[in-house]
């Protein structure tokens, strides 16, 4: 190809324009064009402060396992909080950190080749409400075997899905021969090894650990809640709470370890709980003047106000309106649940049971979405669950049993962040946290993440445990209480990390 003599005037001139660009600094091509330079933020070097990260151990729950999804699986447990902190400990001179990882991503047990009933593969999403993994992908085979393959410890991260308070300190909890009494727990026994009976603490100890996070208590309330506050699973009782807590941090402190420790959130903030509404029920004009007649709730409500001030119950007008039952036609009629709260009016007759319709107050748990609407006899539509069949006291939380949980968490909580800062530990106000997950949600970077399920980003698909992405969160709060206590400056130093790095949700086909 030709050049012209007027291309070779063009090109001198652009040859002319990159040396000039070339041998000036940047700041010198600026001047004069009203355009600033970005500015160059230099951060400072990372530094532990007096905290020493050499030997990190993580006692607690399914939160610190790294539960998530309605089970524990290896890539939840690759990305639990105490997984991430000792990643960024390890730019402190952080040693290795060892997890329990179970032998698959479906989730679930097995003792001796039979599935544990309960511990069942994970929750998925194909875009809409949570399902099980095998009603999309079908039948897998649960590989983790608590009689088979266990891993060999010790374990850095001694997080044990179920475990309450005095779990932490109980002999006996993981050895395999207790499991048929109930007084040991599955998860515990695939980390016990040659010890059965060694109790969480003491395998925590046996490490000598120089920093710890605490994140127990949780469970100590958990289980009424999600029972529905039926008594099945009783709150703990403070004195043994109050030792649990006292004993561990004593235990976990007595040869100099620095360390965090994590308070309980209110299960209100959750979305096991906030999930499904008060009145889901749709129905028909028919079926609406069906139940409202006296062959069905007509009754009931007649024979409850006609016993208004009767001894020797003498029931209030007030609470009589509150048990009246009635329906209408289309969306957004109210579920029939069973109120203990309610006074006794069985002795006049057994077909007044303390029943009523559930109000905004009442808190359905998120099991209950599947429950609902059912026929508790198939193909009996006088049969259905929530209508015509109350809902059992499992599937709800009523005002008197919400109140009974947040008071404990009230307690619980003080007693454990005077126990942190008696010891002169650092202290996560997870409670806190997660009520802003709940109101206004957390902001970070171009996402918000909130306690919404499915979308929120924070909670996983069981309503209660965190996803990656909010275990990400959780750990850069841990760093920011170490950075307040301990004088490290992981925050200042750009050393927390970026949440929005780590998946809100897995793939029904995740390998």
């Amino acid at each position: 190809m030709m050049l012209n003599m007027k291309n070779i005037k063009y090109l001198s001139i652009l040859f002319g324009f990159i040396a000039f660009i070339a041998c000036n600094e940047p700041e010198d091509v600026l001047i004069g064009t009203n355009i600033e330079p970005e500015a160059v933020v230099e951060l400072p070097a990372l530094t532990a402060g007096s905290a020493n990260f050499a030997t990190f151990v993580s006692l607690g729950n399914s939160l610190t396992a790294g539960f998530s999804d309605g089970t524990l699986f290896k890539a939840s447990q690759e990305k639990s909080f105490p997984s991430i902190l000792a990643q960024q400990f390890s730019l402190l001179g952080g040693g290795s950190f060892s997890q329990p990882l179970m032998n698959d991503n479906f989730g679930g047990l097995a003792l001796g080749g039979n599935r544990l009933p309960g511990f069942n593969p994970r929750l998925v999403t194909t875009g809409g409400a949570p399902l099980g993994l095998e009603s999309v992908i079908g039948p897998v085979t649960v590989t983790t075997d608590i009689a088979l393959n266990n891993p060999t410890g010790p374990f850095n991260n001694m997080g044990v899905p179920g475990a309450r308070s005095f779990h932490l300190l109980a002999p006996g909890y993981g050895n395999i021969g207790n499991l048929s009494a109930g007084l040991a727990n599955p998860y515990f026994v695939r980390m016990t090894g040659t010890t059965p009976n060694a109790s969480i603490i003491e395998l925590s100890m046996a490490q000598s650990p120089t920093f710890f996070t605490l994140w127990a208590g949780n469970n100590d309330v958990l289980g009424y809640a999600t029972s529905g506050g039926d008594g099945t699973s009783p709150i703990t009782d403070k004195p043994t709470f109050d030792f649990a807590i006292s004993t561990l941090i004593t235990t976990l402190t007595s040869s100099g370890a620095k360390g965090v420790v994590a308070n309980i959130p209110y299960v209100t903030d959750i979305p096991h709980f906030t999930t499904v509404p008060h009145n889901p029920v749709p129905l028909d004009a028919g079926t609406a003047a069906f139940l409202n007649s006296a062959s069905a709730y007509g009754a009931y409500n007649a024979g409850i106000q006609s016993l208004v001030g009767v001894p020797p119950v003498n029931l209030t007008q007030e609470e009589a309106d509150s048990r009246m039952i009635n329906f209408t036609a289309g969306e957004g009629n109210a579920v029939v649940i069973m109120d203990e709260s309610l006074s006794n009016m069985t002795i006049y007759s057994p077909a007044l049971l303390s029943m009523r319709q559930a109000t905004a107050n009442d808190l359905l748990v998120l099991t209950a979405s599947s429950f609902i609407g059912t026929e508790a006899v198939p193909g009996n539509s006088a049969t259905v669950n929530g209508v015509a069949i109350p809902l059992a006291d499992k599937w709800v939380l009523t005002p008197e049993e919400q109140l009974e949980i947040k008071t404990a968490v009230d307690e619980f909580n003080a007693t454990i962040e005077a126990a942190a800062n008696s010891a002169g530990l650092a202290f996560v106000d997870a409670n806190a946290l997660l009520s802003q997950l709940a109101t206004t949600g957390i902001a970070s970077d171009n996402f918000i993440l909130t306690s919404n399920l499915v979308t929120g980003g924070a909670f996983s698909l069981d309503g209660v445990h965190l996803t990656s992405r909010g275990y990400a969160m959780a750990a850069n709060e841990f760093m920011k209480a170490i950075d307040a206590t301990y004088g490290s400056n992981f925050e200042a130093s750009g050393n927390l990390v970026d949440i929005g790095t780590y998946p809100t949700n897995y793939s029904p086909l995740l390998p």
